[in-house]
């Protein structure tokens, strides 16, 4: 009697070890698809340029797979990911900037065909610093700053709102981005335009309110 039972427990154990690593296997494939997602005519993409709010916009992929972007002119969309029209968008207008641009590409609706199999609607955002509740957040995609930190019961009261740090990282080269963004501007109206929408796996880190600050 006592063998029958390890042997149940250890088939039971051994079950869960390869349903857990069946699950593991899903998400990963999951998170992998959407990140290369690729680009179709009759999505619509957000695209932001941090160094100049003017220039944020949405533009529909046309049926030849291109969109027009100021200064850039006719860039390749379809087929593409996200990261890479955005690169292509940043050498484009980078000759009108005093340093290189900070171009974010975000697909904002998909085209009907596309959205029967498209991801997981939702991010995880990361809050860190002088937030009431700090920790992983899971968000609906297309979510900006203000509304995420909004839903996540705003500051403490030593919140340095004017510095905040947006800390990204591209998924397709590894490469971490930091920007500052002046919350209080925001809120306020004063700096229309510079409400980023988040992505996947952003970082959000408010420092602690200097003395006299």
């Amino acid at each position: 009697m006592r063998n029958t039972e390890v042997n149940e427990s250890w088939g039971k154990s051994s079950m869960r070890q390869i349903l857990f690593a069946i699950l593991a296997l899903f998400v990963a494939t999951a998170a992998f698809a959407q990140a290369g997602y690729q680009i179709r005519s009759g999505d619509t993409l957000q695209i932001e340029v941090l160094e100049d709010p003017s220039l944020n916009r949405s533009v529909l992929v046309l049926p030849d797979g291109t969109i027009s972007f100021p200064f850039a002119g006719s860039v390749r969309a379809g087929g593409r990911t996200d990261s890479q029209v955005g690169d292509s968008i940043t050498a484009g207008i980078a000759s009108n900037f005093s340093t290189q641009p900070n171009v974010f590409v975000t697909v904002q609706a998909l085209t009907e065909r596309a959205a029967r199999g498209s991801g997981p609607s939702q991010i995880s955002v990361f809050l860190m610093g002088e937030i009431t509740t700090p920790g992983e957040v899971s968000m609906d995609r297309g979510t900006t700053l203000l509304q995420a930190l909004a839903q996540t019961g705003g500051f403490t009261p030593f919140a340095a709102t004017k510095r905040i740090v947006l800390r990204r990282t591209d998924p397709r080269t590894g490469k971490s981005s930091v920007h500052k963004i002046n919350y209080k501007a925001i809120a306020n109206g004063t700096a229309v335009g510079q409400d980023v929408r988040l992505r996947d796996g952003d970082v959000i880190i408010v420092p602690e309110r200097r003395l006299f600050e």
